[in-house]
């Protein structure tokens, strides 16, 4: 970037109360764009990290404030982007780091980032063998995690490896493969590692067991190891208290004759297993692909091929009396659609919001009352707009938000389309109303979920622009509220 705009750029992160990083002499970085520095962080923002899958609670929210509602269609200001190899995994930041992973000719980068300048800090690479079967991008898929001064990333090969997050030093790393058997199923390894006390969780689904392993944070070894009859899924772990208890929540189901899996409940200390619930597709191609949201008592569950959505609660159905002094688990409701196939549903403001993406019904917000699972509201968010695909004239073509991501944050749902949309969207029980919208790219699986961090918002690209022929990228946009 150039000398003068990085020099802008370290003064307003000083300005926004960051630790400015320092410049260093060497040569400009050819994958970063640096566009412009953000508007000054508002004095009465509040910030988090967002240091792994879903946020710093793994529910799709995120306490930031003092957010840009309102920008037209040529959207908030790009302030920098990279250029990137192939990756599914958003970004994940905590202080001054972002760290964000990505693979290049059988290599897998994992950059250490200043979020602000975008300009690299450290990178550390390794080579990985994986072929995929389904779809050509080679990943990473899981979303690292930060813990502390900890990163631990999970390749698509099932190799687990932990770095410092200042400096990049490796600390450990693990073949989980070799040690535990663990299965690459369908589309290698997806779901993110969750930081329980000293351990790691991870679904890796070793045939005959363990599926779920604790590994401990500081060398990666084997604290326990539970399930034998359900595999891997595509969908992260998720710690939560309900009954007044903390409850280890994973979806597990791999590739299996017949298809089986579902939802477990666990003890997060031990792993002993405290209720489940099976909850698959009966079709052998399927994936469990969504983690489970919790809404007070009432744990949902939500897939596709076919599946629906379902939620299990703990304690009493509403009108019946608590028999005994140890509450049960039982099954809620049940619903043939809507449906999830990977998207990850949000729980806000009394209500479960989810995306549609079932075939021909993609691009609705819906809605659901977690008490019996009624649709409080349904809206399909479309819209005509003009597409310029490269080596064509213009057109008109409807379009929607498809399978997007959604992040509860500032009031409303931060949606961030499939194709490149960014939508500011209200969701009750009278249905989702767009506040803002508009068109960041127009490239195809864009399914990482958004992040923002310290009014930041990061978004991947991961395939080339229909319109302007550009490549996977990550970009980084201002979405600070403007201060007189």
């Amino acid at each position: 970037p150039p000398t003068a705009a990085l020099a802008a750029a370290l003064v307003t992160a000083t300005a926004a109360g960051q630790q400015s990083p320092q410049p260093q002499d060497k040569a400009p970085d050819p994958a970063l764009t640096f566009h412009a520095p953000p508007v000054p962080l508002p004095a009465n923002a509040i910030t988090e990290a967002s240091p792994g899958f879903l946020g710093p609670r793994r529910d799709g929210h995120s306490r930031e404030t003092q957010l840009d509602h309102t920008f037209d269609l040529n959207g908030p200001p790009l302030v920098w982007e990279r250029e990137r190899g192939e990756s599914y995994a958003p970004p994940v930041i905590s202080g001054d780091v972002l760290i964000y992973t990505h693979s290049e000719s059988e290599t897998l980068h994992v950059d250490g980032i200043e979020p602000t300048t975008g300009r690299l800090l450290w990178r550390r690479s390794r080579p990985f063998d994986y072929e995929p079967r389904y779809i050509r991008n080679k990943g990473p898929r899981a979303t690292p995690m930060i813990d502390g001064n900890s990163v631990y990333v999970l390749g698509v090969d099932n190799t687990l490896a932990s770095y410092e997050l200042s400096t990049g030093k490796p600390l450990w790393q693990r073949d989980l493969r070799k040690e535990h058997g663990a299965q690459d199923d369908f589309f290698g390894a997806v779901a993110s590692p969750l930081p329980v006390g000293d351990t790691l969780i991870l679904n890796i689904g070793a045939a005959g067991g363990p599926s779920i392993v604790a590994l401990a944070k500081k060398d990666g070894e084997l604290v326990w190891g539970v399930e034998s009859k359900w595999g891997a899924s595509c969908a992260s772990p998720v710690l939560a208290t309900i009954g007044g208890k903390p409850r280890l929540l994973v979806m597990a189901g791999g590739e299996s004759r017949p298809a089986v899996g579902g939802l477990l409940v666990l003890d997060p200390a031990t792993g002993a297993e405290q209720f489940r619930y099976p909850f698959r597709s009966r079709t052998y191609e399927s994936v469990l692909g969504s983690s489970p949201v919790v809404g007070g008592e009432t744990v949902l569950v939500t897939a596709g091929y076919n599946t629906g959505t379902a939620a299990v609660r703990l304690g009493p159905q509403p009108g019946e009396e608590a028999a005994g002094e140890s509450p049960a688990w039982s099954e809620a409701w049940t619903l043939r659609e809507p449906g999830c196939e990977f998207q990850n549903p949000v729980f806000a403001d009394g209500l479960f919001h989810l995306v549609d993406g079932l075939s021909s019904r993609v691009g609705a917000i819906v809605a659901l009352e977690p008490t019996t699972g009624e649709t409080a509201a349904r809206t399909s968010l479309t819209w005509t707009e003009t597409v310029h695909l490269r080596g064509s004239e213009p057109r008109e073509r409807s379009s929607s938000i498809g399978q997007a991501s959604l992040l509860a944050i500032d009031g409303a749902l931060l949606v961030l389309g499939d194709n490149g949309h960014l939508l500011w969207v209200k969701s009750d029980a009278a249905g989702a109303t767009i506040e803002a919208r508009t068109k960041l790219f127009f490239a195809r699986e864009t399914w990482s979920p958004p992040v923002v961090h310290r009014g930041l918002l990061y978004v991947c690209q991961n395939n080339v622009d229909q319109e302007t022929g550009v490549g996977p990228r990550l970009l980084c946009y201002d979405l600070r509220a403007k201060t007189e």
